[in-house]
């Protein structure tokens, strides 16, 4: 059975020592009265019950799965997950960063990315039931009614009800342009919702009394494609004047998909059978309403690998520990023992440090990104929240695809670590492997990030996002170009800083000329850019554990130590991996497209 201790030290160090983000907080002035001590508190408690309450459910929960009664359409989840989740609601967990006029505590919500880490490093599938939730909120309240929001939201901020997404259908995938689901206007204001919708996380299961079901469908006169899309909130028992439950909404699970991994996660096929649903914002513009959602479920996603990638780090690094194969090849270190633990081997180390590092970035990185959003909806300056909702745009793909790449890169490391016995179910390895899997798929594969990035975050406004993101990587770098001992971060920042400006005017260019370039190119281009980004944190880690060891000598704290070993790793040992990525990048769409597809 996997172990699991939350990672709260490094949580406060990138908190309270990289990001400040208590003094950036009392900028905002529904956050003014936080402190250090409380968000310390808060991280405690929520560690404790992803520890204690769902890590022991992960396992089984993969084991046993979901299970549907297709005679009456409802979904067992596995055993104790509905408990868990009643414990999860008692302890006001859901209303943690939700606005207080909707029954939320109002915390930020760099409190929720931190809870949120843990909850999926101790049991991903679990925590996809409320995950969902937060992004339903948030996009009702950006574009719901009033009566929709009175309606929904104080339920969904109590974790009473749940939230889900319903987008694609079986023939349109990722292209919600397709779809076919239709929505008949009626006399009472309402529309009857007919058609199919798959892949559906948690849309049908028994931890919550209602779940709220957001719908893209179609109107009568819609136009094709994307520029005909509508939102309706679609509940599956619908709503009475007064809040209570009313009859059984005819939007049923049909099916549940036999997945590779999340077993204990409901994918549910729904089947609308003229369900009653309201109409979310304006008509035909379901889509931009939807991304509100979707982007916070893309960040979501990436959180999901940072979690896992954090808990099968820690599994394999003890592992490594105590195994006992062969003797290191210059000569025995563990003289007192028939062989050497295998962690002195140096690519075991090499295995065990690429899920830290990027465990350690990733964390970096999806907390400044939650910082983010704090200012967006926070802050009483324009300009503040302009800047802020530039740089979430720009990382968004970033967090979504190089977090959960790397997430699946390092699950499969840590399983390796583990040799025969990570293929082996009883050690949980292997259900991480499976688990990460489908980051790199859902909510936009990762190529639809990659895409996003090129095409829409970086040359259609001509780099200037981009431009935004690299004048805090030159200010820093300018900053720290006298420091000496900092030459071995900085040096290598800069020079791929400078690289990227030129691949992304190269890449450009020739876009202009045709603009399946960018496809060719774009996962390459995501993927560097990632790691610029995540340069750019490991750096800054990197001169917050240098300050501390200088301050405090001899007695420096180990923690400091182990952040710059893993600091020096990262630019010694992933970051040359941008090289490769360039070159492949800037060898453009030729070699794509110039094999006939009959040869296929």
């Amino acid at each position: 059975m996997p172990q699991y201790t939350p990672p709260l030290r490094d949580m406060q160090f990138v908190l309270h020592e990289l990001l400040d983000v208590t003094s950036e907080l009392k900028l905002l002035p529904r956050h003014a009265d936080i402190d250090a001590a409380t968000m310390n508190a808060v991280l405690e408690e929520g560690g404790k019950f992803a520890a204690e309450v769902l890590l022991p459910l992960n396992l089984p929960g993969d084991q046993e799965g979901c299970t549907l009664d297709k005679a009456t359409h409802e979904v067992r989840t596995p055993k104790g997950f509905k408990e868990a989740y009643a414990k999860y609601v008692e302890g006001g967990w859901p209303a943690l960063s939700v606005e207080p006029e909707f029954g939320g505590q109002g915390l930020p919500i760099v409190l929720n990315q931190c809870l949120y880490e843990m909850l999926n490093s101790a049991n991903q599938a679990w925590t996809m039931y409320p995950g969902l939730s937060h992004g339903a909120l948030e996009c009702l309240h950006a574009h719901g009614t009033e009566e929709q929001k009175k309606t929904y939201l104080p339920k969904l901020t109590s974790g009473v009800w749940t939230g889900t997404m319903c987008l694609t259908e079986p023939h349109c995938g990722t292209d919600l342009g397709l779809l076919r689901t239709k929505a008949e206007p009626q006399a009472d204001g309402t529309y009857k919702l007919t058609g199919q919708k798959i892949f559906i996380s948690a849309g049908e299961h028994d931890m919550a009394e209602n779940i709220v079901h957001l719908v893209l469908a179609r109107l009568p006169e819609a136009p094709p494609g994307s520029k005909g899309i509508s939102l309706f909130v679609v509940p599956k028992s619908n709503v009475k004047p007064d809040g209570s439950l009313g009859e059984r909404n005819p939007i049923f699970c049909t099916g549940l998909e036999h997945k590779m991994g999340i077993h204990g996660n409901a994918t549910a096929q729904l089947t609308l059978e003229g369900a009653t649903g309201t109409l979310v914002g304006e008509p035909h513009k379901g889509l931009p309403a939807m991304f509100v959602m979707m982007n916070a479920a893309r960040l979501g996603v990436g959180n999901q690998s940072l979690g896992l990638t954090e808990v099968a780090y820690q599994n394999a690094a003890a592992y490594a520990k105590e195994r006992l194969q062969m003797r290191a090849l210059s000569g025995p270190k563990a003289k007192d023992k028939p062989a050497d633990p295998i962690i002195v081997h140096p690519d075991v180390r090499k295995m065990l440090l690429t899920a830290r590092a990027y465990a350690e970035g990733g964390r970096a990185l999806a907390i400044y990104c939650a910082l983010l959003i704090d200012k967006m909806i926070a802050s009483d300056d324009d300009d503040e929240r302009k800047d802020a909702s530039d740089q979430l745009a720009l990382l968004t793909p970033i967090v979504k695809a190089f977090i959960t790449d790397n997430g699946w890169i390092a699950t499969s490391h840590c399983l390796q670590v583990f040799g025969g016995h990570g293929y082996i179910a009883e050690w949980g390895m292997e259900q991480y492997v499976r688990d990460a899997r489908i980051n790199m798929i859902y909510e936009g594969t990762n190529t639809v990030q990659s895409l996003d990035l090129l095409g829409r975050k970086v040359l259609s406004d001509n780099g200037a996002k981009l431009k935004k993101f690299g004048r805090l990587i030159a200010a820093f770098v300018e900053e720290e170009g006298t420091n000496e001992a900092m030459q071995e971060f900085v040096n290598p920042l800069a020079d791929l800083g400078d690289k990227v400006t030129k691949l992304t005017t190269e890449l450009g260019m020739k876009a202009f000329a045709n603009a399946d370039e960018v496809g060719a190119a774009a996962v390459d281009y995501l993927r560097v850019a990632g790691h610029l980004v995540f340069a750019y944190f490991w750096a800054r880690m990197a001169k917050v554990a240098l300050a501390k060891q200088q301050e405090q000598g001899e007695a420096a704290d180990s923690f400091y130590t182990a952040k710059l070993h893993t600091a020096r790793f990262y630019f010694a040992k992933l970051l040359p991996e941008t090289a490769g990525l360039i070159r492949s990048a800037r060898a453009g769409l030729a070699p794509l497209m110039a094999m006939d597809e009959a040869l296929f």
